[in-house]
């Protein structure tokens, strides 16, 4: 944390934002270490121009008020119109006139206060919007996290900066927060997008897979995965030490492989491998193996993979080259990918 960060926090009261008497605990608020983190990558300074998209517990939005101080302004927006009622509120108790908490989706920002001197995101689009882009001043900051793969929780934290209308990462950093959702969400077991299909009987369980343009109407390909992977799996522990998942995770998405799956067996667990419609093979972050049988062909792929992110030195996020490349959906935003 910067200085001038830890001055700022000093000077905001945390937990009367997070678990306020009158509105109770928020369930949807990041852990204040990380929100230091990403505000001090943000560079903010007095009489800037704000945007944060996710007001959560207000908590940042406060922090954010108290950088740019009485010149400057916060624009706060959320989905959830609890939580922007209940942040407008307390922000009001306290005093702060420099910022405002709005009720929309976030992803589409909000032009009727832009240009923003800076951005950040507490929650993850699908992609780098081009409304951000636009709606940030030249020279401007953009920190977010943003998937580097197309299933949910392959996320890295970037910081971007916005010359002429052109966002270009700076750097990237370990991290990942709430999928961005048209609607808030209150089921926070399970992913708020990308997910192919789910079980909710006898436990719940999730599964998402790259290749779901492949699948038919019915899901059959997933649900069969999924099946696969729950009722008789072939199971064996990792030969390896123990998994680094930002690592292990970061590295598989690079792969940038078709079959790429991630899933949910156990609601405190994930999983990353390698499935297609008759086969399928896992490894979870406590280091258990799953797979359709001992021979299956994505479990050997699965093996292949592990062997080589071993190979590697099982790289950090942060010694990845970023990229962002038109998206191929037509919406004018950006796809975040890293190479080595």
């Amino acid at each position: 944390m910067t200085p001038v960060v830890l001055t700022a926090a000093e000077a905001v009261p945390e937990r009367h934002y997070t678990h306020h008497e009158g509105r109770g605990p928020t369930p949807h608020r990041s852990n204040p270490m990380v929100i230091h983190r990403e505000v001090a990558a943000l560079q903010v300074a007095e009489g800037m121009r704000v945007m944060e998209i996710g007001t959560g517990s207000g908590y940042s939005g406060a922090l954010l008020a108290e950088l740019v101080g009485s010149t400057g302004s916060v624009t706060s927006l959320d989905i959830d119109d609890f939580l922007v009622r209940w942040a407008n509120l307390i922000h009001h108790e306290r005093g702060i006139g420099n910022i405002r908490c709005y009720t929309c989706d976030g992803t589409a920002g909000f032009t009727e206060r832009a240009p923003y001197d800076r951005m950040v995101a507490w929650c993850t689009p699908p992609l780098l919007p081009r409304a951000w882009v636009d709606q940030v001043a030249d020279g401007g900051l953009i920190v977010a996290p943003l998937p580097i793969a197309s299933v949910p929780n392959m996320t890295v934290v970037t910081k971007i900066r916005v010359s002429g209308g052109v966002p270009v990462v700076e750097a990237v950093s370990t991290g990942g927060y709430i999928e961005a959702t048209a609607s808030p969400k209150t089921d926070l077991d399970l992913p708020g997008r990308w997910v192919d299909w789910e079980m909710r009987v006898p436990a719940p369980s999730w599964i998402s897979i790259a290749w779901r343009g492949d699948d038919d109407l019915l899901h059959t390909g997933a649900r069969t995965a999924l099946s696969r992977l729950l009722k008789n799996a072939h199971t064996e522990p990792y030969g390896g030490a123990e998994v680094d998942w930002p690592s292990w995770r970061t590295y598989a998405a690079t792969l940038a492989d078709h079959r790429l799956t991630m899933a949910g067996l156990t609601p405190d667990l994930w999983a990353i491998g390698h499935t297609t419609a008759t086969t399928a093979a896992v490894i979870q972050q406590d280091g258990t193996i799953l797979a359709d049988a001992s021979n299956s062909p994505s479990l050997a792929v699965l093996r292949k993979w592990l062997h080589q992110w071993e190979e590697a030195g099982r790289p950090a996020p942060e010694t990845y080259t970023p990229a962002l490349v038109p998206a191929s959906n037509g919406s004018g935003g950006w796809d975040l990918r890293l190479s080595r």
